[in-house]
């Protein structure tokens, strides 16, 4: 390798090493309801038998502030139009009815700004927040309003309940969890009648005009956003089914316009970087970037499938709005800093995939941050030892746990990974896909799996890193899913002209 290439790597790895925090590309995970209705299957529960408690750390639930310009863009200037299902046709379509017949709803809605003080003592008392509620009982919509305290907001789940005030007489409403504009969910009803969420208008403020408490100024320029965070009501095995179908189709088409581009991989010289990373991978992580672990570790595939189904609602606008705590951005979960963060690195490091340098354009468009995705991921394995490289080139699949470990946490996680291994003396060419426990043997999980012969057994990740090892566990948990959605691809492409 030449000197200058290898100073570009060592530069990618220092750099990358001081992006992370808790999640994915700074990186994070997610939560979301519990259905106790609702079960993991059976093989999942199996494989994760006597999983550890998680230890305390960041949550999703506990969110970053929407950047303005992420709510000024891609916003319909008039409102959806009304469409009604909800005597005929299948569960998906009836949400999908009433989901549009809430944003109609809360369209025109004015959100209710309170102010205190006189002159230059008055200030914004809180967030305002719309919810467009829908009765069974009585076949008909109502609007509850809610103020929330002003950003930050003080609250940890499993921590003091949150403040809020209730604005609408009549109405009881419940904080269920979530503070931001993803994750906010609240549960109402109205003398006894339980009321279903299918809208919520949310505003987004200038922070610039919040440092400064100008605050007629901060509710005057808000941009209210119409988005509706996961509940159970709004979930259906079918989103589940073409959510994962979406997220396959998006990866496929985030690596074939790679592989039009001819971008070149770092990681393996002459070959194309569409043939470097598979796309169940990144969809994979299109998934656990918005599952928390601790939502996983308590419900496991039903975690995976909350997600999914969102994905199948919502398709392209999927977790647009999702903000870390370290305000990591969009669906794969990448940071700015002031234009230092992993999104312009890999711009930068990556100039034939045509990335969208815009950060709030490009790390909330799903295809171009898949992208983003599939160059970071290219360059993480360039940056890790050839033994690792060959082993992964190999089994993409199974050795996928090196690239997401990094992806999660950087260099430095896949370097206590390794030393991980070789402690417990599992051989990379011994890494193999998960499968069921043996009954009487329950090891504690995180895991990875040992091949020895025909047997494959699950061997404890010691701990280096709680979340990095259940970043790991919920990769190997649910790659599978997408892999039936992918044809095998021959051999890899070789660039024209390489030698």
């Amino acid at each position: 390798m030449r000197s200058a290439e290898l100073t570009l790597l060592v530069l990618i790895s220092l750099i990358c090493a001081g992006c992370t925090t808790t999640g994915g590309a700074t990186y994070e995970n997610e939560p979301t309801l519990i259905d106790a209705e609702r079960t993991p299957p059976a093989e999942a529960a199996a494989s994760m038998e006597g999983t550890t408690p998680l230890a305390e750390g960041g949550s999703k639930q506990e969110e970053g502030e929407v950047p303005l310009a992420v709510a000024e863009s891609e916003q319909p200037n008039e409102a959806p139009k009304e469409v009604v299902v909800r005597g005929s046709g299948s569960r998906r379509e009836v949400i999908h009815g009433l989901v549009t017949e809430a944003q109609t709803l809360l369209h025109d809605v004015e959100l209710q700004y309170v102010f205190t003080g006189k002159g230059k003592n008055q200030v914004l008392r809180g967030r305002p927040v719309a919810f467009a509620l829908w009765s069974d009982a009585k076949q008909q919509w109502s609007v509850a309003h809610i103020e929330l305290p002003r950003p930050p907001i003080k609250w940890k789940p499993g921590g003091r309940p949150l403040a809020f005030r209730i604005l609408t007489p009549g109405i009881q409403a419940r904080h269920v969890k979530g503070t931001g504009a993803e994750r906010l969910m609240f549960a109402f009803s109205q003398d006894g009648d339980p009321l279903k969420v299918y809208g919520r208008k949310f505003p987004v403020f200038d922070n610039n005009l919040l440092k400064r408490k100008q605050w007629i100024a901060v509710s005057e320029t808000a941009k209210p956003i119409v988005y509706l965070p996961f509940t159970e009501d709004t979930f259906d095995p079918g989103f589940v089914s073409s959510g994962k179908e979406f997220l396959v189709a998006t990866a496929r088409n985030a690596i074939e316009d790679l592989r039009r581009a001819q971008v070149r991989s770092t990681a393996f010289p002459g070959e194309l970087l569409a043939d470097a990373i598979p796309p169940q991978v990144i969809a994979t992580l299109a998934v656990i970037e918005q599952t928390d672990d601790s939502d996983y570790a308590e419900k496991q595939a039903l975690a995976f499938d909350e997600v999914l189904s969102q994905y199948g609602l919502k398709q392209e606008e999927a977790y647009r709005y999702s903000v870390s705590r370290a305000n990591a951005l969009g669906p794969m979960q990448f940071t700015n800093r002031k234009g230092n963060g992993t999104y312009a690195l890999v711009v930068r490091s990556c100039p034939g995939a045509r990335l969208d340098p815009i950060f709030e354009r490009g790390a909330t468009n799903l295809l171009n941050a898949m992208k983003a995705a599939v160059c970071l991921l290219d360059l993480e394995l360039a940056a890790m030892p050839s033994d690792i490289r060959l082993a992964y080139r190999a089994n993409p699949d199974v050795l996928g746990i090196f690239p997401v470990a990094a992806y999660n946490g950087g260099p430095r996680n896949v370097a206590k990974l390794y030393r991980v291994l070789t402690r417990t003396k599992v051989k990379l060419d011994q890494l193999s896909r998960p499968t069921v426990q043996l009954a009487g043997t329950p090891v504690t999980c995180p895991c990875v799996w040992k091949a020895e012969g025909t047997d494959v057994r699950p061997v404890a990740i010691p701990r280096y890193n709680n979340e990095n090892r259940w970043y790991i566990q919920k990769y190997q948990s649910i790659v599978s899913l997408f892999e039936g959605e992918i044809t095998p691809k021959a051999v890899p492409s070789v660039l024209r002209g390489a030698e």
